[in-house]
Parts: C-alpha cells; sequence; structure tokens
C-alpha cells in the first residue's frame, strides 16, 4: 500500500505530484499519466512493460514515461519494491526548459524508459524528499528545475544556450528580496518578477555572487533567527514554527548540519555560559 500521497498545484494549473510507495504483490493495471511521471526505485526492482518491450527498474534507477505512455507494473521478485515517484505536467517542464533556454522550448520525449544513472537518481529522489518533507516554495522550485535539466539532458542531450553574464545588480535585488521576506514562502517566480530577470538567470546570478543557492541563502537567515530566539528561551516547537521550519524535526536537522550542535545542545551552552 502507498506509504504516502502529496499534491501541489504549481503556477495555476500545472500539477506537480508525489507518491512514496512500498509494493509487494500489487499489480497495476495498463495505464497512463496525463503528465511526465519520473520514479526512483529505492529497492527491490519493478517490472513492467511500455512502448511494446518488457524493462525492470532496480535500486537505483529511474523511470521514465512521457505523457499519456501506457505502462503496468509488478514487483520483480517476492521481496517487492519501494519507490518514489514524481508526475510533473507537461506546462512546467516547458516552462523549466524555456526558462533555463532563453527562449521557447518544446516538450521532450523520452526514448528509453529504464535511465541507469545515479545523477538523475539523485535528482529525482531530492525533489520528492523536498515535496513531501515541507521544503520551502524557493528550494522545491530549483530542485524542480535541476531535475528537469538534469533528466533532459541526460535523455534528449539538450543544452541551454550558453548564458550571459551574471549579473551583480540582479543578485543584490533577489537578496534584498529574501531578506525582507525570509519568513515567508517566496519563490522563485516572485525573485523572478522584482529583478525583471527569468527564474535561472535569478539563480545563477545569485550563486555567481553569493556563493549559493537562493534557498540555501534563505535557509540560512532562518537559521540566525531560529538561533536568536533559542538564545532568548523560546520553545523549541515555536522557534521551529515561527521560522519557516515544517517541524521541531526539520529545524533540529538543519540547525545541527550549520553549526555542529543540536537546538536543544545550544540552548543548554547558552545557559551554562550566562
Amino acid at each position: 500500500m502507498p506509504r504516502d500521497w502529496s499534491r501541489y498545484w504549481h503556477s495555476g494549473d500545472r500539477p506537480l505530484e508525489a507518491m512514496h510507495a512500498h509494493f509487494e504483490r500489487h499489480v497495476y493495471h495498463r495505464h497512463s499519466h496525463e503528465s511526465y511521471s519520473f520514479g526512483v526505485t529505492e529497492s527491490g526492482a519493478q517490472s513492467f512493460t511500455c512502448r511494446g518491450g518488457a524493462h525492470t527498474s532496480a535500486s537505483g534507477m529511474v523511470m521514465a514515461f512521457n505523457p499519456d505512455d501506457p505502462h503496468d507494473g509488478h514487483a520483480a521478485d517476492g521481496l517487492g519494491f519501494t519507490y518514489r515517484m514524481v508526475h510533473i505536467g507537461p506546462g512546467l517542464v516547458r516552462d523549466v526548459l524555456s526558462d533555463r533556454g532563453g527562449r521557447p522550448a518544446g516538450l521532450p520525449l523520452f526514448a528509453e524508459p529504464v535511465i541507469d544513472d545515479p545523477a538523475a537518481a539523485r535528482h529525482v529522489d531530492a525533489l520528492h524528499r523536498a515535496l513531501v518533507g515541507g521544503a520551502p516554495a524557493l528550494r522545491r522550485d530549483e530542485l524542480l528545475a535541476a531535475t528537469v535539466a538534469c533528466l533532459t539532458r541526460r535523455a534528449t542531450g539538450w543544452r541551454p544556450e550558453r548564458p550571459t553574464a551574471a549579473e551583480p545588480t540582479v543578485a543584490a535585488l533577489a537578496r534584498d528580496v529574501i531578506h525582507d521576506t525570509y519568513l515567508e514562502d517566496v519563490t522563485a517566480d516572485d525573485l523572478a518578477a522584482a529583478t525583471g530577470r527569468t527564474r535561472y538567470a535569478v539563480y545563477r546570478a545569485f550563486r555567481s555572487a553569493y556563493g549559493m543557492a537562493p534557498s540555501d541563502y534563505q535557509r540560512q537567515l532562518r537559521l540566525r533567527a531560529a538561533r536568536r530566539l533559542i538564545a532568548a528561551g523560546e520553545p523549541l516547537s515555536d522557534v521551529a514554527a515561527r521560522t519557516g521550519f515544517a517541524d521541531q524535526a526539520h529545524l533540529t536537522r538543519w540547525f545541527t548540519r550549520y553549526y555542529g550542535i543540536t537546538p536543544g545542545g545550544y540552548r543548554l551552552a547558552r545557559l551554562r555560559t550566562g
């Protein structure tokens, strides 16, 4: 049975969905989706027929289905399989490729339904975890763009046009927006609108100027705010909610990565030092 299923609506009517499931005896009836469907097999192996052939996606492989691509599916053996699946509407895919390429783009066609590529698997896995794990909109936008670009490049040889030089003014404008709204769920579209550039142009300029993605910078500001609130004695669950983290565990995970100490440990250290 599915372990979790989440639905998001991104950019109006362009769907973005995520599913995490483990199956042993379930057999998918032959069906198709209106969206592109990209799945990474976590464990076990899934066998299916698609485009007139039989295929198997084992651990670490990516399944890639075009819109309206009929396929079925079942476990390759009695141990079953676990996988993460992301469904991305054609409109979103076109938006990402147009934004990255700097001109209107057509929709890609994935010739092979199984892609054996660790980088592609990491991208799909990271996007899925962000969607079901409560990541900020800015982070989801960045991972969506990176995943679509990676998969399209890997499967079709697509390359965006050579980018123009990054603009420091664009980066500074985006930085100001993030500083003013870091506790809000600002999106890549918001940064693009504020700077008058494409989402990818903003991302590229920001990385060039500040050495990190806009979402990483936003998270850093949230963690600094969380540290101030923790030092002031605020309850950790309240701190997480007030600084844009999904829950206390989410705050703890990132706080420890940045500062090498848990929020609780930081609080105790502050109390000892007065």
